[in-house]
């Protein structure tokens, strides 16, 4: 953040302060409003322990106020009433900007001598108040995507003090409330923050030293408030202490602690045994949230004995989380983790260290970058900008790229960046880049990782980028090869000794709490056996000619579970997909091998087919001609889409729907100065299966098969256009266009004396069909099989009573043959 110069002001906000009638939240309420905020000035106006009202405290403070030139209105409603509260703002000055949680009283008293009102009053005032306070405003923060707002919190909630039982629990009750809020709030610019303030005040008077007393002014505090309620200030989710002119921060602290494993070792007798070790604060840690801590949790349930650090030849190897240093007993291992065998052929090459060929599976790159990668400074600060939870990590995409095979041992080094960050709404997507170094300091290896962060979307970022590779859909056809290999029921244990050992692959309870009914394979795992199948059919386990792999990870499979391969090649390239035999349902997809000898995936390959030859022109034209027959839907829509027509992930065509100027018109190319709302990004052959109902446009979308930049809302609109239809007369019953014209013709003519003679049809089948007959991929004709209305019809042109339920587009050759 760029460094702020000159006085912040708070011009155009207006901000509650509770409990604003004296003390701290007068100063509060002053400092606001003499910086140019609108200041509801909240004061029920009772005494210290809560009792009666007066309108006298906030009154005095409005007028103090506006006799300095600045804006108040005052409030009178306690803050269990916090809709009024918020109401007095919108009523007042139409919004809400800042809400300062301030008000209080006190009911001191030791433990034995409270009565359950002394508790009830301070938790309905501290805590539930500031709830009801917080509860009113936060939708009008929400809509505006801005809101600032304090709690106040207390030493005596974290430390304790004798004679404070309520209202210590109370306030770290808020304080708690206030952690919360920040994380639920930092996707809409909501930031809650806590202070700790010590100053001289009603509830203060007679418990702070006289002399103490004096010193710790109100207006050593407010400026500290002030700055965490301006808009520039970064802070979110921290509790900040206040008090005569000292500003500090709250850490929590935790041990290092002592892991039981197994748990069964976990009796009383050990804890006993062990508990310097469980209270030795000498190499504590500070987590900032719940997530760090669950992390640090998992990373210590997952450590049995401590590991053995494999001699390196470089010195910073065994401490630096980017060196990762290997021998043939880690290539060994990682090659029987993604099931190389002993049965095949060439298993020796990869499964014993003296073999004269010994060999790297290419997939290993995988297990050699990700330690760096999730060490990483780069990546662990993206995460925590959004806020998100490292237990919610998705593996989305994998992309290896290698520039020389692996050797039997080295010391590598990776270093990696991030790409760019996507929000998906539901989570964001951060697509990241390692490039790893051998000791000579040679490139060998590109990965990229596309990595789901669930529940950290709604940031207000691009939903989609051009960085990184992409995946690609196999080609329409049947696969040349398929390969099936049942995975054992050991093998998540297996792997996860390559160094992945969240404990989401080996232990039933954690697998629970992901969702799952037993732990799951992990999905490089599988990458590696599929990786593999295509190595076993396309080189015969050479690794050599691999240059690259990229694939999509679609859904788990469990351990003991079988794993199908698809394999389809197209000149040195093989697409692959992957899917589990037990369910049916798909493991990998988009996944594609490159081989020696092409260029690398980062330089799409380019089409070979003209623009002429797609089939998506036919349809834009299609769509100019109904366009031409509705005059009106320019005016109804007013809005400008583009569509980029891909072949083989690169652009062929791109065309420009114009609904907004005029009549609309759709033209092919952009139109000079004219920017679309809305761009549409898709494959010739998807764009043709979309308009045929082969694909359904929320699956092409959810599928990456579409993409949409823009104000994805537009889409809705292209209904009318998408599914409107030619007019033409209506005709009673059964008809029959005669003439033949193309071969199609009397086949039509035909299913027409059919349907006269089955009267019935139509009322049984309740579907209406049309078909476009194309003449060397040029439309010449068109056919409607009516067999919804009455007894049904053919005719030639479009429908004339409903659109149809499904679009036939066909060479009339082929419709012949058929």
């Amino acid at each position: 953040m760029a460094a702020l110069t000159g006085p912040l002001r708070f011009t155009g906000r207006v901000a509650i302060v509770t409990g604003a009638g004296g003390g701290l939240g007068r100063e509060y309420a002053l400092l606001l409003a003499e910086r140019g905020a609108a200041v509801v000035v909240n004061d029920l106006g009772g005494t210290r322990s809560g009792e009666g009202k007066s309108s006298a405290a906030a009154d005095a403070v409005v007028r103090e106020i506006k006799s300095k030139g600045g804006k108040a209105v005052p409030d009178y409603n306690s803050v269990e009433e916090g809709e009024k509260i918020v109401k007095t703002a919108i009523d007042s000055f139409g919004r809400i900007d800042i809400l300062i949680n301030n008000a209080g009283v006190l009911r001191d008293k030791s433990f034995a001598k409270m009565a359950v009102e002394d508790w009830d009053i301070i938790h309905r005032v501290h805590l539930r108040g500031s709830f009801l306070v917080t509860k009113a405003a936060w939708p009008y923060f929400r809509e505006q995507g801005y809101g600032r707002i304090i709690m106040t919190a207390s030493g005596a909630g974290i430390y304790g003090n004798f004679g404070q039982a309520n209202y210590s629990a109370a306030k770290l009750g808020v304080l708690g409330l206030s952690n919360t809020l920040a994380i639920e709030g930092k996707k809409y610019n909501i930031h809650c923050n806590t202070i700790v303030p010590i100053a001289a005040s009603r509830l203060t008077q007679d418990i702070l030293p006289p002399d103490i007393f004096d010193q710790l002014k109100p207006s050593l505090v407010s400026p500290v408030v002030a700055w965490l309620c301006h808009e520039s200030c970064p802070a979110n989710g921290g509790v900040f202490e206040a008090a005569g002119g000292w500003v500090g921060k709250y850490q929590w602290q935790r041990s290092s602690g002592k892991a039981f494993i197994p748990p069964d070792k976990l009796t009383v007798e050990a804890v006993r045994d062990n508990w310097n070790a469980i209270t030795d604060m000498s190499n504590s840690s500070t987590p900032a949230s719940l997530q760090e801590q669950t992390v640090a949790l998992v990373e210590s349930l997952s450590e049995s004995v401590p590991k053995a650090k494999i001699p390196s030849r470089k010195p910073a190897a065994a401490d630096d989380d980017d060196i990762f240093s290997y021998d043939q007993d880690k290539a060994i291992l990682y090659a029987l983790a993604v099931g190389m065998s002993t049965k095949e052929p060439a298993a020796l090459n990869f499964l014993y260290e003296n073999a004269d060929d010994f060999r790297v599976l290419p997939t290993f790159g995988t297990i050699a970058a990700m330690g760096s990668l999730f060490n990483s400074s780069t990546f662990r600060e993206q995460m925590e900008k959004l806020n998100a939870d490292p237990t919610k990590i998705l593996h989305g995409e994998q992309y290896l790229e290698l520039y020389q095979p692996f050797p039997p041992s080295a010391v590598l080094t990776s270093k990696c960046r991030v790409l760019d960050i996507l929000d998906k709404n539901s989570g964001a997507v951060a697509i990241v880049e390692e490039d790893t170094f051998n000791e000579a300091n040679e490139l060998i290896m590109r990965t990229q990782w596309s990595i789901f962060l669930v529940g950290a979307g709604n940031f207000g970022g691009k939903r989609t980028t051009d960085k990184g590779v992409k995946v690609l859909p196999p080609p329409n056809r049947r696969p040349d090869a398929v390969f099936e290999e049942k995975t054992s029921i050991d093998q998540a244990a297996l792997y996860r000794l390559c160094g992945d050992k969240n404990p989401i692959h080996i232990d039933p309870s954690f697998a629970a709490i992901g969702g799952f009914p037993q732990p799951i394979l992990h999905g490089l795992c599988t990458l590696g056996y599929a990786t593999r199948h295509v190595l076993k059919q396309f080189t015969n386990y050479d690794v050599v000619p691999f240059k690259s792999v990229m694939a999509r990870f679609a859904s788990p499979i469990f351990p003991g579970q079988t794993l199908k391969t698809e394999m389809w090649k197209e000149g040195n390239r093989i697409h692959f997909q992957s899917s589990c035999v037990e369910t049916g349902k798909l493991a990998i997809s988009g996944a594609y091998v490159d081989l020696a000898g092409i260029p690398k995936p980062t330089s799409v390959p380019s089409t070979s087919n003209p623009a002429s030859a797609l089939k998506s022109k036919y349809i834009f034209k299609t769509m100019a001609e109904q366009l031409a027959e509705m005059p009106d839907l320019a005016q109804k829509i007013q809005a400008v889409y583009e569509w980029n027509i891909l072949q083989n992930g690169k652009t062929a065509a791109t065309w420009t729907v114009d609904l907004k100027s005029g009549n609309g018109k759709i033209v092919e190319g952009s139109i000079d100065g004219v920017k679309p709302g809305c761009t549409l990004i898709i494959e010739d052959e998807d764009m043709f299966a979309l308009v045929t109902g082969k694909l359904d446009p929320q699956k092409a979308f959810m599928s990456g098969k579409l993409k949409i930049k823009g104000n994805i809302m537009l889409t809705q609109k292209l209904k009318p256009l998408l599914s409107a239809r030619r007019k033409t007369p209506l005709s009673e019953g059964p008809q029959v266009e005669s003439t033949p014209v193309m071969k199609c013709d009397s086949i039509f003519i035909k299913l027409g004396e059919k349907l006269k003679k089955n009267p019935d049809l139509a009322s049984s089948i309740q579907t209406v069909y049309q078909w476009n007959i194309l003449k060397n991929g040029k439309h010449i004709s068109t056919w409607t099989l009516d067999l919804k209305n009455g007894v049904g019809s053919v005719y030639k042109g479009t429908p004339k009573n409903d659109k149809p339920d499904c679009t036939f587009i066909l060479e009339d050759d082929l419709f012949t043959k058929i």
